[in-house]
């Protein structure tokens, strides 16, 4: 006996693009907004050469990060004191309430899939002014 597909299943090819808070543009992907989750939401973002997050934090939720090309580098704690560099193949978790700022240093675009326990595409961010000096340039 075959099954029909859940109805509620839905394909979702990255198209548009929409500019998250903290500084970068991510591509629609699974989010409440176009899917209607409830749990999760997950883009896909490409960072330039030389582009770089603005320091922030996710109060609330999780973020699951997976590199697809290219190298990032991500300083994090309390004064962004702590530093790892993802490459191609890498996965970083990043837990709730956790500063945190993105950078790409490399002269190649940097593209990752994130996931988050947010539902929400442009989740609620809470920027961070103050460590944005930190991080040199």
């Amino acid at each position: 006996m075959s099954r029909s597909p859940n109805p509620g299943c839905r394909v979702v090819r990255p198209g548009d693009a929409f500019a998250g808070k903290q500084g970068l543009d991510y591509f629609e992907g699974i989010a409440a907004e176009t899917v209607g989750s409830t749990g999760i939401c997950m883009h896909l973002v490409t960072m330039p050469p030389g582009a770089r997050a603005k320091a922030h934090l996710h109060e609330t939720h999780e973020t699951a990060i997976y590199v697809l090309s290219g190298e990032a580098h991500t300083w994090f704690g309390e004064r962004l004191e702590e530093h790892v560099i993802t490459r191609a193949g890498d996965m970083l978790y990043i837990p709730p309430g956790v500063p945190h700022l993105p950078a790409n240093l490399s002269d190649a675009p940097c593209t990752a899939v994130i996931a988050r326990t947010d539902p929400k595409g442009n989740e609620s961010v809470v920027l961070l002014p103050e460590l944005d000096g930190l991080v040199p340039s």
